[in-house]
């Protein structure tokens, strides 16, 4: 009861709003009864939003860049601890490395690195092996790119 009470006071509040106009930044609540709510809108909001709009569309800009490069696979395992044991173990080594687990019925596959030079997968693979003594194999693989420093960037 004391529900539908709040929700009848809360249609008759919103009912009694005669107008709502918008001039500028400023907008005004007119109340039947003649009193009225004035709201100032921060101009400085208009940059905020439009600074963080800039700001993701870098971002995801960024995130799509990928190309040919290596990964290491780490372990393909239909045993799921096991691969997640894996990555845990990936992490805590080398946590510059990222580590990519995906399940393809039955296995679970550990793949890490986002490497563009073959070289550089090689070293990595010499140090995990003593981590994972089955064996790391370097695979050609479609890596996520870092973005490029800017020329100016650097001088």
């Amino acid at each position: 009861m004391h529900h539908m009470k709040s929700s009848l006071f809360l249609i008759a509040l919103f009912s009694s709003i005669v107008s709502f106009s918008q001039v500028s930044d400023t907008a005004v609540l007119k109340m039947s009864d003649s009193s009225s709510i004035i709201i100032h809108r921060d101009p400085r909001l208009d940059l905020l939003v439009k600074k963080q709009i800039q700001i993701n569309e870098e971002t995801s800009r960024e995130a799509r860049k990928s190309g040919k490069g290596f990964r290491l696979m780490i372990i393909s395992t239909s045993n799921r601890d096991e691969a997640i044991a894996a990555k845990t173990k990936v992490y805590t080594y080398f946590p510059e490395l990222k580590a990519y687990l995906w399940h393809q019925s039955p296995y679970y596959k550990l793949k890490a690195g986002n490497f563009k030079e073959r070289k550089e997968a090689e070293e990595y693979q010499k140090r995990l092996n003593v981590y994972f003594p089955k064996g790391v194999f370097i695979m050609n693989d479609i890596v996520e790119m870092k973005p490029e420093k800017n020329k100016e960037e650097e001088l």
